[in-house]
């Protein structure tokens, strides 16, 4: 095993086919080879799948793997998306949460198309909309790829906001006590993920960034990824600051989707820090113990 002293990139937040990223974990594997990066985690939504296989198509010398995932959540206080590090893989209390959320993706899949026919006049064909059913974890990305196919949507983006971000879709939200909870009855770590980001295009600072940080802590919540691709120096550096006064982990991801996202794989701006954040260096401790 690496030594952690001796890490220096790390990218602990990506996706892969196994939800809703455009390479296969099998290829994630080989990217982050490439890349050069020292230790990583795979963090589909809802799902442990892609971890099992890049576990098992480890070899000696890879870089260092830390089992993760992510969950999207919502309450009365907006949305959070809540990472799970170092996990058992096979713990009841995660795989139900999993179960959950596929579920409810499959519900969202089923309205959206409905919703699609009956407000725009778009229709699939049947065979398209079977692929889009047996898809590990379908989500709006592979509904509006396949608005592009059929032209109607001159993009991914023009999908989601001329068509799909206007459809009411009935609340299935996961609260974000629960995700919290399970993690931290299969061995794991409870993160935040972008904590600056909201729901579409909300931006939380100053005492409304905190108040939902300190509200998540209160539910057990033990980190914040402070190291962000899509974050400025300013943001982070205010993220840091919670992260210190609450004597919460660091993390550091790009949030990678591979041709579904801009993100650059590795890209966390970790290296803009002169010295590792002892939040982070506590978490890869952490984290390293629990994933072995």
């Amino acid at each position: 095993m690496k030594n952690l002293s001796a890490i220096r990139k790390i990218d602990l937040h990506m996706h892969s086919t196994v939800s809703d990223g455009t390479y296969t974990p099998e290829e994630i594997l080989e990217l982050v080879r490439n890349a050069g990066i020292d230790l990583f985690s795979l963090t589909d939504h809802d799902a442990v799948k892609g971890c099992r296989i890049i576990r098992e198509k480890l070899a000696p010398g890879d870089p260092l793997f830390i089992t993760g995932a992510e969950f999207s959540c919502k309450d009365n206080g907006g949305k959070y998306h809540i990472l799970g590090y170092g996990y058992d893989p096979d713990a009841g209390a995660v795989n139900e949460l999993m179960e959950s959320g596929h579920s409810n993706r499959l519900k969202k899949l089923k309205f959206r198309i409905d919703a699609l026919k009956g407000k725009f006049g778009f229709g699939f064909s049947e065979e398209d909309i079977d692929s889009l059913f047996h898809l590990d974890n379908p989500g709006k990305p592979h509904l509006a790829n396949l608005m592009v196919k059929y032209g109607y949507a001159k993009n991914k983006e023009s999908a989601f906001s001329e068509f799909l971000n206007k459809l009411k879709i009935p609340a299935m939200n996961l609260a974000p006590e629960k995700a919290i909870e399970a993690i931290l009855k299969s061995g794991g770590i409870p993160v935040l993920a972008h904590p600056s980001y909201g729901s579409g295009d909300e931006l939380y600072t100053g005492k409304e960034m905190e108040d939902r940080v300190t509200r998540l802590v209160d539910m057990g919540l033990q980190g914040l990824e402070a190291y962000y691709s899509g974050f400025t120096c300013v943001l982070g550096r205010e993220i840091l600051g919670y992260a210190e006064k609450y004597g919460l982990y660091v993390t550091a991801g790009s949030d990678y989707h591979g041709e579904n996202k801009m993100a650059i794989l590795g890209d966390t701006h970790l290296e803009d820090a002169q010295d590792g954040p002892e939040g982070l260096r506590r978490f890869l401790e952490a984290a390293v113990k629990q994933d072995q």
